[in-house]
Formats: C-alpha cells, structure tokens, sequence
C-alpha cells in the first residue's frame, strides 16, 4: 500500500510538471520517444473548503442547482453536541430559524418546523435520507415517523422557500440527512460508541464499512433504551440501515439499501397548568404507549451519458405502521378504577398501515448558448401510497403495551394517493458572477378515500383530482471570491391531509370544492466567509400560506347544526435569519489549527400573524384576522462557544424561544391544559470531547444543565392532551472506539 500511495504521488508530479512545461520552448534537436502514447482517463476532483462546520449548499451538488435559494449545508463529527443523544436543540444549533418541539430526551422523534410551519413530527417539512422521501404518507398524512441517529449522519441539507420546485409540497422546506458511506481507504472500518446516563437511559450504535475493489458499504446498528425524565416515560428503540454501493464501469454506479425503526415509547400524557408547577415529572397516565415501524428499501442508478449529461432514478417504498393504545383524556381527568366494572377503563387502540412507493428520475444537463454556461435540472416523479386506518378501537383494560381489541373499529378508512410530478430549473450563468434560475413544477394529485366511521353506521366517501403548475426564479450575484447575494420567489403548496376529509362526526361535512393550501416565497440574503475566520448570513424573507383548512359552525336547511370542514383564511410571515461565526483565536494567527475559541449566534425573527380567516368556537364562527399564527414564536436564538485544546473539546450552548399560542384563536389559558400561551423559555447547555487516542475517544454531557422548568407544546390530542413538559438537567457519558 505505502509503495502504491509512492507510485501515485510520482505520477502526479510527473502530470503535473508536464501541464506546466507544455507550450513552452523546447530544444531544437528533435528527441524521439521510443513509448507509445496512451490516454488516459480524466480525473476531476470535486471539493470545497468550508470556513466552518455550517455552511450553504454549493449552487450544483449532485443532481440538483442550489444558486439563488436559501440554503444550509450543517456537517455533523464527533465532536457536535447532542449527537449521541439525538438532541435537535443542540444539534442544528447553526441553522437559524428552527423551531423544535421536545416531546421526550429520548431523541425517538424530530419534531422541526420553520417559518411559523407546524413543528410537530416535522409535518410540514419535506424530510429525505440520501435524497428519497421518509414521511409516512407525503400527501394524506404526511408526519416523520422515522428518525435516524445522527451518529449515522454526515450532512444536514436544508433547503426553504423555491424547494418545492425540485423536492414537492411542503411550507416548511426540504431537509435531507445524508448518511456516511463506508471508508474508502480501508476495507472494513468499524466503529462503536457506547453512551449511558441520568435515568437508566443507555445508547448502543455500532457501524462498519469499507471498500473494496468496485464494492463500498456501510452499514449501522442503534439500540437506545430508558426510563425517561418523567414518570411512565420508558423507551425501547431499535434502528438499522445497510447500504451497498457498486461502480460498474466509469459511467454507472448503482446502490441498494435498507433502513429499519422501530420502537415502543410509554406516553406519559398531557398536564394541566397547576400540575405543571406543581411538578412536570408526574404522569397521570401509565397505561398509554405508541410504536412506529418503518421500514424503507431504496435503490439508485446513477449515469454519466456523456461528460455534460447525468441521469440519476431513484425508486423507494415505504412500509410501516403507527400504533398506539391510550387512556385519551386531559391531564385533570385520572386514569383511575372504575367502581362500576371493578377495573381500569378500556383504553382507545388507533391503527395505521402504510405502503408508499416513489420513483424519481433526475437529468443534469450543462450545455451552452453563446458565451452563456447553463445547467439544466428537470426530472419526474411518480407516486403512490396506499394507507389504511383504523381507529377508535376498544382495547383492553390492562396496563401493558397490548393492541387486541374487545370491540371493532369506530373508524376504518382505505386512503389512496397517487401523484405525477414534472419539474426542471435552469442556471443562465449571465456572467462569470450573475445568474438567473427559473423553475417551474407540475402537480397531479388524485386522492380516494372510502371506509366507515361511528363503528360501521356511516359510510364514508370522497375523491378528488387535480392539477396545478407552481413557478419560481431565483437570482445570484457574486460579490466576491467568497461573498455573494442571492434572492428568489417561489410558489409553493401543502395538499390537504386525510383528516381534513374525513368527517369525525356523521353529522359534519366535507366542502367539495376543498383546495389545496397555496401560497409563496420571497427571501433576500447575503453570505459568504473570510478565510477560515468568520462566516456570515443574513437572510430576509416573506411567506404567504393561502388558502389553510380548517371547521366552520354551520346549520342545514331544517336547523341542524354541523361542522363545515373547509378553506378558512390565510396568513403572512415575514421575518429575519441570521448566523455569524467567528474564530478568535484565527483571527490572532490565521494557520492555528491546534488550539481555538469559537463563538456562534443564530438569530431569527418570525412575525406570523392571519391577515383573513374564521373558524369555529363553540358553535359559532369568530374572526382571527391579526392573531398570531400557532406555533409560531417570534424569536428564536441560539448562542454558542467552542473552546478546543489540542485534543480536548468544550462546548457551551444557550438557547432562547419566545412565547406563541398554540391556537389560532390566541387562547391565553384553559382549564385542563390543552390550550393557551406557550410561555417564553431558555436553555444551557454543556459538552466535552476528549480524543484519548486515534482509537479512543471519550465525551460527555448535560443537558438543560441549569434544571430550567419548560415546555414547548400544548397538544389538543395524541400525545396528551395538554401540557408535555421538556427534559430538566440530564447528564451522559460516552466512550467510542474505531478500529
């Protein structure tokens, strides 16, 4: 091996000596060389020296054109806070804007919204690994159930406003976790990190991969496990992902993967106001739990046509489930024997089952128009899914994780989707330093939805189809070697959900002219870096969501009153996000490498009011034109500092959230929790990482290191109702090999 690592070295100083004599004058006597000439194939070396571990997307990566839109590139090592714990707050610390709910310590679930976008299992988002989609049901319900360890995780891409050109629908953005892939110096590279902590909570991943000859693999292994900081709060969650990646020739790579989650998680349910001061470890209730299985099979071809031309198909299937079995009632009721039966009461089992299929095919094309450079990106997607739902089930009256029935359904409905897409984006590289990148999408949405609720006694049907083209452009102009300015503005949808079609009551209605959510965004920023000593971003934006859904009082022709389910207002957030990094100790000595104090701040500002709306209360329909949009909380900031000496690490981060209201009708407070203001809260945050040896490494961590008492979310069903509490202080230590 060190006489092959010789022998290239050679050659390429060989090359590249001869690239700088050619042109120039040889001598006059003429040499004849006895080799014969052979060419060689081309070797292009793709790289970017980032000025930090945040960053932005390069403007071509991959198969898609990032210039002109706001975007973020987070590299993950092993020295990011939270990794081993899957923490969101501290783990996308540096990607401004972010609001992340905490429903558990447990890091089962990433709860991220953005832009006054619902956070809740990152509904909103457009979520991908390697590049294919993992929501359940992208169209009718389209929650994150799955949830990789971030330990597995090399990139965090986000991409917000014009990606639902290139990615589909969402308000919130496209983010997209790329996995690591195995070593490509090694032929088997394992590694193994092993994290226990404050209560009983234990953390096993495990991965190996490698190269060898055209075959790279990798392949991971995560067993995570506890008590939970509240009571009735236990976990027991399991992970896997293999992937197998085959170059068969210079032009046409293939892969094949396979990723697995699963996990059983006692919910210990909502509280009210009082019980939250009171203490927010307690639980009333221990007889609730949920379980997602995911399962997600994935294969790629990717081909280089010709040097200017890439073609990339990517097919990938969904196949799970959601199931829970709860007590479901605010946090003031208790989960208490009933003296009439003699026993607990039978508790509500819901059930989902998912079979989703996807099929994306991308072409890169580069190709020039006069002394103009453009790249050309445009693909289609096909899309089906199958989910069945049956809810409302009577279960047991036992306190175990059991889903057997006693009755039947209340509810069991058959919702199909299927979806066409065609989209393409051109960069017009105007000059060496402006562009011009227009876009445009084409939706074909067809949804079927048909079963019974109120325990067979009303038949439920409804379909609908439609079509609708989305356009954007985007603008950039280089300022600089490492600055630039970048604006765009973009349509963008959100498909109503199943819920929003599925009547709870036989009494209630369905509009049948129900649109879509529509709307769109306008961002301007600046950005770039000086040398590897501060990074920079500012970034303002404007986003109209039309058209949101929700229920209005209505009475029929003989005065009975019933629930419309339809298109009910509309709301604008503008606002601002910024991100500034600076290394102090580069700044004294720029080629310290050693030795550093790093200082972060990651700022946003979101004034996310209705301008139009009414929506039911009570039986009748009030206004909320001026109320603040939920979930939506002015100010998010997160601050940090790195202090590195040679090998040893420490990490200090705070983090601030202002109040938002978790209804729309801005409720202040209720008496069982389940609505009102979320108050403001603010969190501190530690870390080390000491690398003992090339082999050794040990970190640690608290977390909430102060013991604040907070929450982030008030829910009006699963998992409460009313009140979860976040985590208070808790502590891991971790000790990690690679061999």
């Amino acid at each position: 091996m060190k006489l092959y690592s010789n022998l290239k070295c050679i050659f390429f100083a060989i090359y590249f000596y001869a690239s700088a004599c050619d042109g120039q004058h040889l001598p006059t006597k003429k040499i004849i060389d006895s080799l014969s000439e052979k060419t060689l194939n081309s070797i292009i070396v793709y790289a970017k020296l980032k000025a930090s571990d945040a960053s932005y997307l390069p403007d071509i990566a991959g198969m898609n054109i990032y210039a002109g839109k706001r975007t973020n590139a987070l590299l993950l090592n092993n020295n990011t806070p939270g990794l081993q714990q899957n923490v969101s707050r501290t783990l996308m610390a540096r990607i401004p804007g972010l609001n992340m709910w905490e429903m558990d310590g447990a890091g089962t679930q990433l709860n991220i919204g953005s832009r006054g976008t619902d956070p809740h299992r990152s509904i909103e988002m457009n979520m991908r690994q390697n590049g294919y989609n993992t929501n359940s049901d992208i169209f009718g319900y389209p929650e994150n159930h799955y949830t990789v360890p971030m330990q597995a995780v090399e990139e965090v891409q986000l991409v917000r406003g014009s990606s639902a050109l290139q990615f589909g629908p969402q308000f919130g953005g496209m983010m997209n976790y790329r996995l690591k892939t195995g070593d490509s110096t090694k032929a088997l590279a394992i590694e193994s990190e092993q994290t226990a902590g404050s209560n009983n909570y234990f953390n096993s991943f495990t991965s190996a991969g490698g190269t060898k000859g055209k075959l790279n693999y990798y392949a991971f292994y995560d067993n995570r496990h506890g008590d939970g900081w509240r009571d009735n709060a236990n976990f027991s969650y399991h992970t896997f992902h293999v992937h197998l990646g085959y170059k068969i020739n210079e032009r046409i790579s293939v892969s094949a993967e396979f990723s697995r989650m699963d996990y059983v998680q006692q919910i210990a349910g909502g509280l009210t106001d009082a019980q939250f001061e009171a203490n927010p470890k307690q639980s009333e209730r221990s007889r609730n739990y949920f379980q997602p299985i995911i399962n997600i099979p994935a294969v790629k071809l990717t081909y280089a046509i010709s040097q200017h031309t890439k073609l990339e198909i990517t097919a990938n299937g969904i196949f799970g489930q959601r199931n829970s079995v709860q007590f479901i009632n605010a946090g003031n009721i208790p989960d208490t024997i009933n003296t009439a039966i003699g026993k607990y009461n039978p508790r509500q089992v819901d059930r989902d089952y998912y079979a989703g299929y996807t099929t994306e095919a991308r072409l890169l094309h580069q190709y020039t128009i006069g002394k103009i450079n453009n790249t050309l990106s445009g693909g289609a997607r096909y899309f089906t899914e199958l989910t069945k739902r049956q809810q409302k089930g009577v279960g047991t009256s036992g306190s175990d994780f059991d889903l057997s029935l006693n009755k039947p359904y209340g509810t069991d409905l058959r919702l199909t989707t299927g979806n066409y897409a065609f989209f393409a984006e051109n960069n017009f590289q105007i000059t060496p330093r402006f562009s011009v990148i227009p876009g445009v999408r084409y939706e074909v949405i067809k949804t079927d939805l048909s079963g019974v609720i109120n325990a067979a006694s009303t038949a439920v049907h409804y379909k609908s189809s439609r079509n609708f083209p989305l356009f954007g452009t985007g603008l950039q102009y280089q300022l600089s070697q490492a600055t630039q300015l970048y604006g765009n503005i973009s349509q963008e949808y959100r498909p109503y959900l199943y819920a929003n079609i599925t009547p709870p009551d036989r009494l209630d209605k369905i509009d049948p002219n129900l649109k879509d959510s529509k709307g769109y965004t306008v961002d301007l920023g600046y950005r770039g870096h000086y040398k590897n000593i501060v990074q920079f971003e500012v970034n303002v934006f404007y986003l109209y969501y039309g058209n949101k859904v929700g229920l209005l009082s209505q009475t029929d022709a003989v005065g009975n009153a019933y629930l419309y389910s339809t298109n009910i207002g509309n709301s604008v957030t503008k606002g601002i996000e910024a991100f500034g990094e600076v290394s102090l100790m580069k700044l004294i000595n720029p080629a310290m490498v050693k030795n550093d104090i790093k200082i972060f701040n990651s700022l946003a500002y979101n004034n996310a009011r209705y301008v139009s709306g009414i929506i039911s209360q009570s039986g009748s329909n009030k206004t909320i034109k001026g109320n603040y949009v939920e979930n939506a909380p002015a100010w998010v900031n997160k601050t940090g500092v790195d202090f590195r000496f040679n090998n040893l690490l420490f990490n200090f981060q705070y983090s601030y959230t202002g109040m938002n209201f978790n209804d729309a009708l801005n409720t202040v407070s209720s008496g069982n929790g389940v609505i009102g203001i979320i108050p403001a809260y603010h969190v501190w945050d530690w870390g080390f990482s000491w690398q003992l040896s090339k082999q050794f490494r040990l970190s640690g961590a608290i977390n909430n290191f102060a013991n604040n008492k907070y929450f982030n979310r008030r829910i009006t069903f699963y998992p409460g109702p009313g009140i979860l509490p976040a985590d208070g202080r808790t502590a891991t230590i971790s000790m990690a090999i690679r061999i």
